[in-house]
Order: C-alpha cells, then sequence, then structure tokens
C-alpha cells in the first residue's frame, strides 16, 4: 500500500510503454488522416473518407472543418503535439473542434488496437498481461499490504495526473482490486469511481459506463463514429483547462499535498510543464523521473525545471532513470509503499 501522499505524473511516453499512442504518433496520424487534398483519388485512405464523412454530417461546416483540418496537417511539422497545435490556432473554432474529433478518434483506436483487452483472457489475469509494465507495478504498490476489511482506503494516498486521453488507468484499476481481494468486478469499479483520483488535464476520450460524469459513455475501445462527436467534447485544450478552476484545483490539491512526485513517460514539454507547474511547490516533495533512452541528453535541463519551475531542490531528486517506467517503480517500490 502507498502510505506516504503520491502523485503520479503521466505523460505520452507512459501510453507508447503500454501499447497506446505518443505525442508524434498520435499527431503524425492525425496529420495523414486530414490530407483531404487525396479526396476523390485513388490515394484516398479509408480514414481520410471517414472524417470527409463526419465533417459532413455538421450542417453547413463541413467545408471549413477539412480547411481546418489541412490548416492542422500543415502546423503539424512545426508542432510538438496535436495540443500545442491547438494552443498555436488561439480560438479557431473550427480548428478546435476538428482536433478534437481527431484526437477522440485516434484515442479510441489505440485502445481498440492495443493489447489491453476489454476482459482478461483467464480468470486472476490483468486485461494487459505481464508484470514488465507501469500498470502492474502502479497496481501492485496499490494493494500490497492491505487487508481486505481496508480496501476502500488503497487509492487513500495516491492522485494521478495523466497527460493522455486514454483511459488505460481507469480500465486496468478495476482488475487489480478484483484478482487483489477477489471482489466481484463491480465492487471493485464501484470503489475505483469513488476512491480512484485521476486528473486529466487534456481531457479524456468518455468515461467508462461504471465511471459518473457528464461525459458522454465510450465503453474500451468503443468503435461508434455516431457517438464521436459527443466524446470529442470530453477532449479539452490547454487555455480551457487553465480556465477550469475546478480542475485545476484538483490538480494543484494533488501536488501540493504530496510529499513524493514520480514522473512517467512525461516529457517536461514546454506546454504539459506550464499546466502542470502553474503554481510553484514550496513543499520541497522527493521526485522520481523515468525518461526513455532517447531522453539522455534531457538530464540536466529536466532537473533545472524541477529545481526552477517544481520547487524540488536537487537533494530531493531520488532517481532520475533512464528506461521503462515500469522499471523504475520496481526499483524504488519500496520507497514509494513506505
Amino acid at each position: 500500500m502507498i502510505r506516504t501522499k503520491t502523485a503520479i505524473v503521466v505523460g505520452a511516453g507512459a501510453a507508447v510503454e503500454v501499447e497506446l499512442l505518443g505525442q508524434r504518433e498520435m499527431l503524425g496520424k492525425i496529420a495523414q488522416g486530414f490530407d483531404f487534398q487525396r479526396l476523390g483519388s485513388d490515394l484516398a485512405t479509408p480514414e481520410i473518407e471517414q472524417f470527409d464523412k463526419l465533417f459532413k454530417r455538421v450542417k453547413g461546416e463541413g467545408e471549413n472543418l477539412r480547411d481546418a483540418g489541412m490548416r492542422i496537417r500543415a502546423g503539424s511539422r512545426l508542432s510538438s503535439s496535436i495540443h500545442a497545435l491547438l494552443q498555436q490556432h488561439g480560438e479557431d473554432k473550427h480548428v478546435k473542434a476538428a482536433g478534437k474529433l481527431a484526437i477522440a478518434h485516434y484515442t479510441l483506436q489505440a485502445e481498440r488496437q492495443s493489447a489491453m483487452e476489454a476482459e482478461p483472457r483467464d480468470p486472476g489475469d490483468m486485461p494487459f498481461r505481464g508484470s514488465e509494465n507501469w500498470l502492474f507495478q502502479l497496481g501492485y504498490m496499490v494493494v500490497d499490504g492491505v487487508s481486505r476489511s481496508r480496501a476502500e482506503h488503497c487509492f487513500d494516498n495516491l492522485h494521478i495526473v495523466n497527460f493522455n486521453c486514454d483511459r488505460a488507468i481507469e480500465h486496468y484499476m478495476p482488475w487489480v482490486l478484483h484478482s487483489g481481494f477477489g471482489m466481484p468486478i463491480t465492487e471493485a469499479q464501484d470503489l475505483c469511481a469513488e476512491k480512484l483520483k485521476v486528473v486529466h488535464p487534456y481531457g479524456r476520450a468518455g468515461r467508462l459506463e461504471w465511471q459518473a460524469g457528464t461525459e458522454a459513455e465510450a465503453e474500451w475501445g468503443a468503435d461508434n463514429p455516431k457517438a464521436l462527436f459527443k466524446v470529442a467534447e470530453g477532449i479539452r485544450t490547454a487555455s480551457e483547462f487553465s480556465e477550469d478552476r475546478q480542475m485545476k484545483a484538483s490538480l494543484q490539491a494533488g501536488l501540493t499535498n504530496a510529499r513524493r512526485l514520480a514522473f512517467i513517460g512525461f516529457d517536461f514539454n514546454s506546454l504539459d510543464t506550464s499546466l502542470l507547474f502553474q503554481e510553484r511547490l514550496t513543499h520541497g516533495p522527493d521526485a522520481l523521473v523515468a525518461l526513455g533512452e532517447g531522453e539522455k541528453n534531457k538530464v540536466d535541463t529536466i532537473t533545472r525545471v524541477l529545481r526552477n519551475l517544481g520547487g524540488i531542490a536537487p537533494d530531493a531528486l531520488v532517481a532520475m532513470h533512464v528506461g521503462p517506467s515500469w522499471q523504475m517503480l520496481a526499483n524504488h517500490g519500496l520507497l514509494i509503499e513506505s
């Protein structure tokens, strides 16, 4: 059980580790799907045609949305992510609408195509098989040493900030409780609905059927274009998050109360970092950072960002791990649980 207030910050690299989309891959797919110059030719892909049909369903806006999609495609070469690109286009409502629709589409598609299943293949297994992944390691720490009678307290000290729009954490955790405590999956889902705290600054691709909320419901990996417009309404831009006082307060409270921060696949790009540290932390929490193999050259820069923006002193930086996130969690599990 995690016994010290801990905040887990999840970035795009963590999504890649569980076979979902990273930021550059997501942006590349959107750019390809918005190549409307190919319409009417043998080069038009099914997704280009699908987006064209979706845009035509918006009365009187089909052409505007296609034009917006082409602007997104053109800008993709100069952006680090679709979220950064939407921010670059400010309040352009057509770019915002087209971008949100594409994020929802490709997030659900990635869920559907990943190895994360709707249900485990075998009783007692997880929907994403194996232990060499960060979801398993986090789940292990959540239930480790907790009695069945105290299962409702296993999330008390955990706060998650997820910069991805997928629902992998929310989908996986009930199965952790189901397997770890032997409780019915419906009871595990109810417990997660009440106790599991996950903030999505950029929103999420719908809520799972057992989750509370006002967003459109979308099962894991749903493929329902008719509901896609409603699901896309649950995606937020960086500006929309910054203007949402309740969401900002929830994120900030989780960081402020945490004595320990763990960064999983978070690449410290300028936009995400500015949203995370809108207020500088003053209580000096410990920090653990897992970086991808391609980010070795960023170690010094990230250390400075954590110190200058995050308020994390050099002696509080417990680990800067280059390699898979699950390995960092496994190596420092005793510390995180203490």
